[in-house]
């Protein structure tokens, strides 16, 4: 790290996913969270195209807080990354005039595939920078939502049954498909609800809640336009969303527990009721739940994390049924950091305000990078 009175961090945010638009929102929250007199921010926005352009903090944070108009300022100079450390060690960006200027640290705020999956975690890794959040492997096994349950399942932490389909064998035979996921559907009669996920998205983007046969094949057919993987879920009526965050590397603690009550018309936490309409869901934190409950939830997250190498951060969402069984639904190694976003919302219920989160989250990439940086490298 350079010899300065601040650490420079380049908040790295947009992306080539579905998610950019919330990538916004979320950085504009990061950013604002900041303490001044400790940290420098850098902010670097990846448009559609994938081109890494510095944003002006000014324009940032006076975006609009609906994610349907949020966009980066696609008229700023280009910059890159070095992808190897400099001669001390440094991580350098390529600036305009052909100049280099020093980071300490990338805190990357990216949500969805490249940005998210372990793609742009690798690319950090090859230029010796610290970065916030998981590493190459618990970032694509958090965002591979099969890879995912398979781990889970190994670890012997409960999930709800499902099954996985790729692109190529819906081509081939659609309909021993649609019998595959139709036999999710509880028995006792009626159909669904049957949850269609793209496999490797967030956000609840491509998801659809298929409550009726004849509604299957289109929900399919609209998961397959975002990934040539997706997840069917068998869904259970009567269903409690509660979601917990976790904060650390090698010893990590759980914030207490958080519920969603969904108020949308979708009938689930879609996109719409996250994001666009300010009455789909209200949070309820903590959650209604016993003592013995909440720590449950607590074990649970903390365990899920471990077996999916996460670190830093993450979300855990889970189901409370109405039997008051509990199951894990997916890990979130990059959470949303929006103004209602969970994640931050869990940690500030819990003690830690938003401006002492993100130091923390920093402090532990640094401390993560200093002891990577003693390796050894040669036998």
């Amino acid at each position: 790290m350079r010899n300065s009175a601040k650490v420079r961090v380049a908040v790295l945010f947009g992306g080539r996913s579905a998610e950019h638009e919330i990538s916004l929102l979320s950085a504009r929250f990061v950013v604002e969270a900041l303490d001044r007199d400790r940290f420098e921010p850098v902010l670097i926005g990846i448009d559609k195209a994938g081109r890494w352009l510095l944003q002006e903090e000014a324009l940032l944070l006076g975006a609009a807080r609906d994610p349907r108009l949020a966009r980066l300022n696609e008229a700023m100079p280009e910059i890159a990354l070095d992808a190897h450390p400099g001669p001390a060690g440094e991580a350098t960006l390529a600036v305009p005039g052909g100049a280099r200027s020093p980071i300490d640290v990338v805190f990357p705020v990216l949500h969805g595939p490249t940005g998210e999956d372990g793609c742009v975690q690798g690319l950090l890794e090859l230029a010796g920078v610290p970065y916030v959040g998981s590493g190459v492997l618990g970032s694509a096994v958090g965002m591979d939502k099969d890879v995912m349950k398979r781990l889970l399942r190994e670890a012997e932490i409960p999930i709800v049954p499902h099954v996985t389909l790729r692109r190529a064998a819906w081509d081939r035979d659609r309909g021993a498909c649609l019998e595959q996921i139709a036999a999710l559907s509880p028995a006792g009669g009626g159909f669904g609800p049957i949850f269609i996920k793209p496999a490797n998205l967030g956000s609840s983007v491509g998801v659809r809640r298929v409550t009726a046969r004849a509604e299957l094949e289109a929900a399919v057919e609209h998961a397959f336009e975002f990934d040539l993987k997706i997840v069917c879920e068998q869904g259970i009526e009567g269903v409690r969303e509660i979601e917990c965050a976790v904060l650390g590397d090698d010893d990590p603690i759980a914030s207490v527990p958080g519920e969603i009550v969904v108020g949308h018309a979708d009938g689930f936490y879609s996109y719409a009721a996250k994001y666009i309409d300010a009455d789909g869901a209200t949070i309820r934190i903590p959650a209604d739940l016993s003592p013995a409950e909440a720590n449950a939830v607590q074990l649970l997250a903390l365990r899920t994390f471990r077996a999916l190498e996460a670190s830093g951060m993450a979300r855990v969402d889970l189901f409370l049924a109405p039997d008051r069984s509990l199951y894990v639904n997916e890990i979130n190694t990059i959470p949303g950091f929006t103004s209602i976003s969970m994640y931050p919302k869990l940690w500030e219920a819990s003690g830690i305000p938003s401006r002492e989160l993100v130091g923390r989250l920093i402090a532990l990439a640094l401390e993560r990078g200093a002891r990577k940086a003693r390796l050894r490298t040669s036998a």
